[in-house]
């Protein structure tokens, strides 16, 4: 007698195999999702170390100018600048300010001028300037290297960052012992710099808060 083969041939049925490719496509799709977001996540925090990076470098500018500089002079709400005080006389006056939002001062080898400003003299308009508010329809930090200009002929360059902003009421510059030893005032010039914003980048908002102090490397003149 023969025995009867009772194994039956084994397999996937159609159903089986349906359900083995959905729940393949569903770790793929899952898969790529958290790839997909983790690009996302570093090309934004790449994107956010640039724009640090630059606030770092406009920080960095700021103080190694201040530092080497001489014969700051700032302007606050006490002294408030206005675009017609550019490349006048009155720049080359030392003086310090509380909360200033523009400061002017003589660039390591600046020269004050002979003669008044405006003239022939080219000393008279070698002053730098940093400014920190609103210029041009733009919130930011301004830098100059000709007096900020003249009123008609301004001479700001932004150097933040379009998603930066600028909060213009926290942020800007405290300045002491900036007058002359002659006046009677012996401290070595001092400037605080506070820079207080938010960092807008894909409709996401991110505040920072910096602030650095410099002293004229120089003996006060």
């Amino acid at each position: 007698m023969h025995k009867r083969n009772n194994k039956k041939n084994t397999g996937f049925t159609i159903i089986e195999t349906m359900i083995s490719v959905s729940i393949f496509i569903i770790i793929i799709m899952a898969g790529m999702g958290a790839l997909l977001n983790a690009n996302a996540l570093h090309q934004k925090s790449q994107s956010m170390r640039s724009i640090l990076d630059s606030m770092s470098f406009t920080m960095e500018d700021m103080s190694r100018n201040l530092r080497t500089g001489y014969h700051y002079r700032c302007y606050d709400g006490i002294f408030p600048w206005n675009q017609d005080y550019a490349q006048t006389p009155a720049l080359n006056t030392p003086q310090s300010c509380a909360n200033g939002w523009v400061l002017v001062f003589e660039e390591a080898n600046g020269e004050t001028p002979l003669t008044p400003a405006p003239n022939t003299d080219s000393n008279a308009t070698d002053q730098w300037a940093y400014l920190i508010g609103s210029y041009n329809g733009k919130d930011g930090i301004f830098k100059s290297t000709k007096g900020g200009g003249t009123s008609e002929v301004p001479d700001w360059i932004k150097l933040t960052p379009d998603e930066v902003t600028i909060d213009v009421v926290a942020s800007g510059f405290t300045v002491l012992g900036a007058e002359a030893p002659s006046t009677g005032d012996l401290q070595q010039p001092f400037v605080v710099i506070r820079l207080v914003g938010n960092i807008v980048y894909k409709d996401t908002n991110t505040p920072f808060s910096l602030q650095t102090s410099v002293s004229q490397r120089g003996i006060d003149r």
